[in-house]
This record gives structure tokens, sequence and C-alpha cells, in this order.
């Protein structure tokens, strides 16, 4: 038996959700020259990259990018950053993943950026899962998506043609 695969949100719609993001964080940091977006590697950097492009489109805010390197199997391991900890320091910084489900990548990337002072934190994610395991949320979200334990998201963001399937 094959498994069955829905796209959830199409190329469009995930422009759509970018933007309607890249508005709330605008709004959320309205008084700020300057917003760090920490783009948890790979789908979740490229998100940030997406959100850069769509902030300088609709505000005279900065966004600066920022790579968080998480290993995902296992997350208690060294995470580390593209920037030096003194550019992110007292400033305001939006933690950036694609999916949140358990919320581990997000806890311990939340945890890693606990150790600096920092203006504001916030975090976002494309599809928010529901099935955390820690008590972290996304303070902007895409989509909710109540799924069970067994299918399983991909987000395709790179291409021309971006997708969030359920399989």
């Amino acid at each position: 038996m094959s498994a069955k695969t829905n796209v959830i949100l199409n190329h469009n719609e995930i422009n759509h959700k970018i933007r309607r993001i890249a508005f709330q964080i605008y709004e959320s940091n309205a008084d700020e020259k300057e917003v760090i977006l920490a783009g948890i590697d790979s789908n979740g950097y490229i998100l940030a990259e997406k959100l850069k492009g769509a902030l300088l489109k609709i505000s005279e805010i900065t966004p600066v990018l920022c790579k968080v390197i998480i290993d995902k199997k296992n997350p208690l391991s060294t995470i580390s950053t593209s920037i030096p900890e003194k550019d992110y320091k007292n400033k305001s910084l939006v933690l950036i993943d694609d999916v949140l489900n358990s919320g581990t990548t997000l806890i311990y990337g939340v945890k890693h950026f606990l150790n600096v002072p920092l203006k504001q934190f916030k975090t976002a994610v494309l599809v928010n899962r529901n099935h955390k395991k820690y008590p972290v949320k996304a303070d902007f979200k895409g989509i909710s998506l109540s799924t069970s334990l067994h299918e399983h998201v991909h987000v395709v963001l790179d291409g021309d043609a971006y997708e969030v399937i359920l399989k």
C-alpha cells in the first residue's frame, strides 16, 4: 500500500504565509532598527532568508540573517551560530524553523540564546503540528495542523515550486 500524500500549502499560499509572518515580525519590532532572523539550519534558514526578503519590502528594519546549527538527532551537542554572540546581544531576535513538531529542536535553540541578554525573543514556524513534547510555542506561525503521530510533514522551500506536503 502506498503512502498517501496531500499538498497542505502550495507555492502561492506559502508566499502569502511568509508575507503575513513578516508583517507580524515587523509589528512586533516596529521601534527597532534591526532584527536578527536566526534560522535553524536547512529549511529554517531558508525560511529566514525568505522572511528577510519580505521584511525588506515592507519595512525600514534591517533584518540580519543568522544560521543556527543544531544536530537534530543529538540536540544536546554544541549549538553554533553563523554570527558571533556580540552581533545579537541586546537585540531583538526571532528563532525560525520550518516545522514545529515535538518542540525538541526549537527548545534547544531557545536554550542556546538564553545565555545571551536579548531585547526581545520570539519564535516563528511555517507549520505548527501541535505534538509538543516540550513547553515551547511559536509566536508567529503560518498554519496550525493537527496530524497523527504517524504522518510526516515535508516542506520544500527551494526551486520554483514551494510546497508543504503531508505524507
